[in-house]
C-alpha cells in the first residue's frame, strides 16, 4: 500500500537546475545512423532551431508543483557566474530557492537537447556546479514530508535516499539518464523504501536488469514503480495492482522535452490530494499535455481550474 503525504507539506526537489540549449533535427536519427558503423560514430544533426530555457528536473517539476498549487523546495548546486536570470524566476513563480547552493567562479549545469520528429532524444549534459555531490557537507533541510531524488551527482542518489530514510522523509526515486551510472548495488539501495520508483519504460527495464530484481522484486522495495510510456500512457503498478493510464489529448505536439518532469508533478500532487492512483496517474497524464505543446520545459502555464476542466474532457471524471 503506498503511503499519502499530508497535503499542502513542502516538496523537496533535489536533483539539477540547469539552462536548456534545446534544437530540433528535422529529419529521423534512425535514417542517419548506420547500426553496422556504430563502433566508430561519426554524424553531425543540421538543426532548424534553437532555443534556451531554463530546465534540469528539479526546476521543471517544481515549475509544475508551483502552478498546481503546491510549494516547491530546490535542493541543489548552481553557479554563481550565471544564475541570477534563472533565480529571478524562481522567485516569481513561487519557488523557495533558499536551499540553493551557489558555487562561485562556476557555471550553472547546461543540458544540450537534439530532438528529431520521432520525439527521440540526443542530449549532453554539462554539470558545472553539480561537479561536486551537495551531501559532501552536512546538508540543511526544510521542514518536508515529500521529497524527490533526481538525476544528479551519482553520490547525491544514493546518500541523500539513505538521509531520508533515517529521517523518515518518504521519498520519489527518480534516476532518469543517471541510472547507466549507478550500480546495481547503488540503485538497490537507493530503491529500498521509497514510495515510488519512476522512470521511462526504458529506465525501468535498465534498472532491472542492473539490480538483477524482477518487477515483482521491485515492487517488493518500493510502494510503487511508475512507467512512463511516451505518448502511449503510462502504466502504475503497486503489489499485484496494476493500472493502465492513457495520455490525455495534446493538441499539437510540439516538444516533449520536460513532459516527464510534468508528469511527476501532477502524480505528486495527486497523491498529496488523496487521490486513489488511477486519478493520481491520469492527473499526471493531463499536466505533461500542457508541457508537450510548447517549446521548451518552463513555458506552458495553467490553473487548476483549467487542469480540472481538461482533467474532464479527456477522462469523463471530475477531480
Amino acid at each position: 500500500m503506498v503511503q499519502k503525504p499530508k497535503i499542502n507539506q513542502t516538496v523537496l526537489l533535489t536533483g539539477s537546475v540547469a539552462y536548456d540549449r534545446i534544437m530540433n533535427f528535422p529529419g529521423y536519427f534512425k535514417n542517419e545512423i548506420m547500426p553496422d558503423k556504430i563502433h566508430n560514430l561519426n554524424v553531425s544533426f543540421f538543426v532548424e532551431k534553437m532555443e534556451t530555457g531554463f530546465g534540469g528536473t528539479a526546476g521543471n517539476i517544481a515549475y509544475n508543483l508551483a502552478l498546481l498549487g503546491a510549494h516547491p523546495v530546490i535542493l541543489a548546486r548552481v553557479g554563481a557566474s550565471d544564475f541570477a536570470p534563472y533565480k529571478q524566476w524562481l522567485v516569481k513563480n513561487n519557488i523557495t530557492t533558499s536551499h540553493l547552493m551557489t558555487v562561485k567562479n562556476e557555471h550553472t549545469a547546461s543540458a544540450y537537447i537534439i530532438t528529431d520528429r520521432r520525439d527521440n532524444q540526443i542530449a549532453g549534459f554539462f554539470p558545472g556546479a553539480m561537479l561536486e555531490p551537495i551531501t559532501r557537507k552536512k546538508v540543511s533541510l526544510p521542514t518536508t514530508a515529500l521529497a524527490v531524488v533526481s538525476a544528479q551527482h551519482p553520490i547525491d542518489m544514493v546518500t541523500l535516499p539513505a538521509i531520508f530514510k533515517k529521517k523518515k522523509i518518504q521519498y520519489l526515486f527518480d534516476p532518469g539518464q543517471q541510472v547507466t551510472s549507478l550500480s546495481g548495488a547503488q540503485l538497490r539501495l537507493a530503491i529500498t523504501g521509497c514510495m515510488v520508483l519512476i522512470g521511462n519504460d526504458y529506465e525501468i527495464s535498465l534498472i532491472s536488469k542492473k539490480t538483477g530484481w524482477s518487477m515483482k522484486q521491485l515492487l517488493g522495495k518500493a510502494g510503487m514503480v511508475v512507467a512512463t510510456l511516451a505518448d502511449k500512457g503510462s502504466v502504475l503498478r503497486t503489489g499485484t495492482t496494476l493500472h493502465k493510464i492513457k495520455a490525455a489529448h495534446v493538441k499539437k505536439v510540439v516538444d516533449p522535452t520536460g513532459a516527464g518532469d510534468a508528469y511527476r508533478a501532477g502524480l505528486i500532487v495527486g497523491l498529496q490530494r488523496g487521490l486513489d492512483l488511477p486519478t493520481s496517474g491520469r492527473l499526471a497524464s493531463v499536466v505533461a499535455a500542457y508541457a508537450v505543446e510548447q517549446y521548451g520545459t518552463q513555458r506552458h502555464h495553467f490553473t487548476w481550474a483549467m487542469v480540472k476542466k481538461r482533467f474532464g474532457q479527456n477522462f469523463k471524471q471530475t477531480l
